[in-house]
């Protein structure tokens, strides 16, 4: 049985912190505000995959008071595919695109993808990410922050 869930996140920048998406460091004046590292694309990717499996959220598997300032995004999200195998569900694959006017991300998507690649335990070709933006429309597109949609196929095995 195959079935497959969405994911959505969206963070301000923050420049007080580092630019982190699906666990590279990103060249750029501003990071992401949120209570983990603010990894935006880590946190659609596990909502999508926990949606897939009917196994809640981010917020039911990783609140707040649960995840210590400045976390690793990508070590929740391997966590997160733990739990799946744990409970025999396996990703088949995953798709997301980044939303954001700034920066430009088209060197960074192959070490990201390969990140994700290595957290969820699956190949590479299975992975995939890509980069827009809303040409200068909305908050992204006045670049106060980022947004991620993401989509997840997951395998229940018996």
């Amino acid at each position: 049985m195959s079935r497959f869930g969405i994911g959505y996140d969206a963070h301000r920048f923050d420049s007080s912190r580092p630019l982190i998406l699906g666990g590279v460091q990103i060249t750029s004046a501003s990071g992401l505000g949120g209570h983990s590292d603010g990894d935006v694309l880590c946190h659609s990717l596990i909502d999508a995959i926990l949606g897939a499996s009917a196994l809640g959220d981010i917020g039911k598997h990783f609140p707040e008071e649960a995840v210590e300032y400045g976390s690793s995004s990508i070590n929740l999200l391997k966590i997160t595919a733990k739990k799946l195998h744990e409970d025999n569900w396996f990703i088949e694959n995953v798709d997301a695109t980044i939303v954001t006017q700034t920066p430009r991300l088209s060197d960074y998507l192959l070490p990201i993808r390969k990140e994700i690649s290595k957290a969820l335990a699956i190949d590479l070709n299975c992975v995939s990410v890509k980069a827009t933006t809303e040409d200068g429309l909305g908050y992204t597109g006045n670049k106060e922050g980022i947004l991620v949609l993401s989509v997840a196929s997951v395998e229940k095995k018996s």
